[in-house]
């Protein structure tokens, strides 16, 4: 097991667009689940928070994830509560084998009603 096993609490879907042939002998773009990997993600500070929640913008999150684990840029980390964070970047430390990070944004929702 990894040095950071122990701190990844969060089980969280990875879902990544495929292709998929339509009946009209063209493609089209569809998410496949590909895993349910353990993970820990970081909280962003309540000053990221509120900013992105009054600019009604996205909000970025950062995922720790095994070493090995089969996350990518564009990947989709959909949550058990609904919230849906799309990988933009993947980063692994100086000291290999430490652990897998992706950098991570979600939008924020239209609260105002």
């Amino acid at each position: 097991m990894s040095r950071i096993g122990r701190h990844l609490n969060r089980p969280v879907q990875v879902w990544r667009p495929t292709t998929a042939d339509d009946t009209g002998g063209g493609h089209s773009e569809v998410w496949a689940h590909v895993s349910t990997p353990r993970g820990r993600r970081s909280q962003p500070t309540a000053r990221e928070r509120q900013a992105a929640h009054q600019a009604q913008t996205r909000l970025d999150f950062t995922w720790y994830f095994s070493p090995r684990t089969d996350v990518r840029r564009g990947d989709e980390l959909r949550e058990a509560g609904g919230a849906v964070h799309t990988v933009f970047a993947t980063f692994e430390p100086s000291v290999d084998g430490t652990y897998l990070r992706a950098d991570c944004t979600t939008p924020q929702p239209n609260t105002d009603t």
